[in-house]
Protein backbone atom coordinates (compact mmCIF):
# COMPACT_ATOMS: atom_id res chain seq x y z
CA UNK A 1 0.00 0.00 0.00
CA UNK A 2 1.17 3.82 -1.38
CA UNK A 3 0.53 5.70 2.47
CA UNK A 4 1.54 8.85 0.93
CA UNK A 5 -1.63 8.71 -0.83
CA UNK A 6 -3.75 9.68 2.17
CA UNK A 7 -1.50 12.61 2.31
CA UNK A 8 -3.97 13.83 -0.94
CA UNK A 9 -6.48 13.88 1.46
CA UNK A 10 -7.45 17.19 2.66
CA UNK A 11 -7.27 18.33 7.13
CA UNK A 12 -6.79 21.33 8.88
CA UNK A 13 -5.25 22.23 12.14
CA UNK A 14 -7.82 22.69 15.02
CA UNK A 15 -7.61 23.20 18.88
CA UNK A 16 -10.03 21.15 20.75
CA UNK A 17 -10.59 21.91 24.51
CA UNK A 18 -12.16 21.04 27.16
CA UNK A 19 -12.86 22.18 30.80
CA UNK A 20 -14.23 19.33 33.64
CA UNK A 21 -14.52 21.33 36.37
CA UNK A 22 -10.85 20.24 38.06
CA UNK A 23 -9.06 20.32 35.05
CA UNK A 24 -8.66 22.21 31.54
CA UNK A 25 -6.79 20.80 28.47
CA UNK A 26 -6.30 21.47 24.99
CA UNK A 27 -4.65 19.86 22.05
CA UNK A 28 -3.75 20.39 18.35
CA UNK A 29 -5.43 17.65 16.13
CA UNK A 30 -6.08 17.21 12.20
CA UNK A 31 -9.16 15.38 12.48
CA UNK A 32 -12.07 17.04 12.40
CA UNK A 33 -15.37 18.01 10.20
CA UNK A 34 -18.97 18.62 10.28
CA UNK A 35 -21.30 15.06 9.68
CA UNK A 36 -24.85 16.54 10.24
CA UNK A 37 -26.27 19.98 9.52
CA UNK A 38 -29.45 19.31 11.29
CA UNK A 39 -28.57 18.95 13.89
CA UNK A 40 -24.93 20.47 13.70
CA UNK A 41 -22.61 17.57 14.35
CA UNK A 42 -18.94 17.89 14.92
CA UNK A 43 -16.18 15.27 15.12
CA UNK A 44 -12.65 15.34 16.45
CA UNK A 45 -10.64 12.76 16.64
CA UNK A 46 -8.23 12.80 19.82
CA UNK A 47 -5.51 10.02 20.96
CA UNK A 48 -6.31 7.89 23.85
CA UNK A 49 -3.27 9.28 25.52
CA UNK A 50 -4.03 13.02 25.32
CA UNK A 51 -4.77 14.78 28.28
CA UNK A 52 -7.76 16.30 26.36
CA UNK A 53 -9.55 12.73 25.85
CA UNK A 54 -10.15 12.26 29.51
CA UNK A 55 -11.33 15.97 30.34
CA UNK A 56 -13.84 15.80 26.96
CA UNK A 57 -14.87 12.95 28.37
CA UNK A 58 -16.02 14.16 31.90
CA UNK A 59 -16.39 17.37 30.77
CA UNK A 60 -19.32 15.71 28.08
CA UNK A 61 -18.49 19.04 25.74
CA UNK A 62 -15.58 20.32 24.34
CA UNK A 63 -14.95 23.19 21.86
CA UNK A 64 -13.48 23.58 18.49
CA UNK A 65 -11.24 26.30 17.18
CA UNK A 66 -10.67 26.38 13.34
CA UNK A 67 -6.63 27.55 13.31
CA UNK A 68 -6.05 30.34 10.88
CA UNK A 69 -3.12 31.07 8.47
CA UNK A 70 -1.85 33.78 10.65
CA UNK A 71 -0.74 30.78 13.23
CA UNK A 72 3.03 29.93 14.11
CA UNK A 73 4.75 27.33 15.31
CA UNK A 74 5.31 28.76 18.97
CA UNK A 75 1.45 28.88 19.01
CA UNK A 76 0.89 24.61 17.55
CA UNK A 77 3.67 24.00 19.86
CA UNK A 78 2.02 25.39 22.50
CA UNK A 79 -1.13 22.85 21.96
CA UNK A 80 0.36 20.64 20.13
CA UNK A 81 4.01 19.89 21.78
CA UNK A 82 3.32 19.88 25.29
CA UNK A 83 0.67 18.14 27.85
CA UNK A 84 -2.05 19.96 29.97
CA UNK A 85 -1.17 18.09 33.27
CA UNK A 86 2.33 19.52 33.25
CA UNK A 87 1.61 22.82 31.01
CA UNK A 88 -1.03 25.60 31.19
CA UNK A 89 -1.43 25.88 27.54
CA UNK A 90 -3.70 29.05 28.00
CA UNK A 91 -1.29 31.01 29.90
CA UNK A 92 0.47 32.52 26.93
CA UNK A 93 -2.89 33.50 24.80
CA UNK A 94 -6.47 35.40 25.89
CA UNK A 95 -8.90 32.66 26.59
CA UNK A 96 -12.65 32.61 26.61
CA UNK A 97 -14.82 30.01 27.80
CA UNK A 98 -17.51 29.14 25.26
CA UNK A 99 -21.20 28.44 25.59
CA UNK A 100 -20.94 24.90 26.72
CA UNK A 101 -18.17 25.97 29.36
CA UNK A 102 -15.03 24.88 27.17
CA UNK A 103 -12.36 27.50 27.17
CA UNK A 104 -10.70 28.73 23.94
CA UNK A 105 -8.22 31.08 22.62
CA UNK A 106 -9.45 33.01 19.55
CA UNK A 107 -5.80 34.47 18.98
CA UNK A 108 -5.04 32.66 15.14
CA UNK A 109 -8.84 31.39 15.11
CA UNK A 110 -10.65 32.07 12.43
CA UNK A 111 -13.67 29.61 13.56
CA UNK A 112 -15.29 28.66 16.71
CA UNK A 113 -17.41 25.45 16.88
CA UNK A 114 -18.41 24.35 21.07
CA UNK A 115 -20.16 21.86 21.39
CA UNK A 116 -21.97 19.14 23.50
CA UNK A 117 -20.71 15.56 23.38
CA UNK A 118 -23.41 13.15 21.77
CA UNK A 119 -21.65 10.18 21.23
CA UNK A 120 -18.15 8.77 21.31
CA UNK A 121 -16.57 5.89 19.53
CA UNK A 122 -13.40 3.93 20.20
CA UNK A 123 -10.99 3.44 16.76
CA UNK A 124 -7.65 1.88 18.62
CA UNK A 125 -5.84 4.78 18.97
CA UNK A 126 -7.64 8.01 18.80
CA UNK A 127 -11.27 8.63 20.15
CA UNK A 128 -14.06 10.04 17.85
CA UNK A 129 -15.73 12.38 19.44
CA UNK A 130 -19.19 13.66 18.17
CA UNK A 131 -20.74 16.74 19.82
CA UNK A 132 -24.12 18.38 18.71
CA UNK A 133 -23.12 22.58 18.41
CA UNK A 134 -24.38 25.06 20.53
CA UNK A 135 -22.65 27.68 19.56
CA UNK A 136 -21.25 28.60 16.31
CA UNK A 137 -19.01 31.68 15.36
CA UNK A 138 -16.66 33.15 12.53
CA UNK A 139 -13.70 34.74 14.42
CA UNK A 140 -11.74 36.30 11.63
CA UNK A 141 -11.64 36.69 8.14
CA UNK A 142 -8.41 34.66 7.44
CA UNK A 143 -8.19 31.55 5.62
CA UNK A 144 -7.63 28.05 7.30
CA UNK A 145 -4.60 26.89 7.90
CA UNK A 146 -4.87 23.31 6.28
CA UNK A 147 -2.32 20.60 7.10
CA UNK A 148 -0.33 20.87 3.97
CA UNK A 149 0.53 24.51 4.22
CA UNK A 150 1.40 23.06 7.86
CA UNK A 151 4.04 21.27 6.38
CA UNK A 152 5.16 22.89 3.10
CA UNK A 153 5.22 26.50 4.89
CA UNK A 154 5.99 25.79 8.57
CA UNK A 155 7.69 23.12 8.27
CA UNK A 156 5.95 21.28 10.63
CA UNK A 157 5.80 17.58 11.34
CA UNK A 158 3.28 15.02 12.22
CA UNK A 159 3.65 14.18 15.34
CA UNK A 160 3.34 10.17 16.69
CA UNK A 161 -0.18 11.09 18.33
CA UNK A 162 -1.98 12.67 14.87
CA UNK A 163 -4.54 10.25 13.81
CA UNK A 164 -2.70 10.84 10.33
CA UNK A 165 0.99 9.67 11.62
CA UNK A 166 2.68 7.07 9.58
CA UNK A 167 6.02 6.30 11.84
CA UNK A 168 8.40 9.06 9.98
Amino acid sequence: MDLTALFKMSYGLYVVCADDGAQRAGCIVNTATQVTADPVQIMVAVHKDNVTTGVIERAGAFAVTVVDRTADMPYIGNFGFRSSDTYDKFGKYETRVSEVGAPYCPEHACALVACRLVETVDVGTHMLFIGEAEQIERLADTEPLTYAAYHSELKGKTPPKASSYQGQ
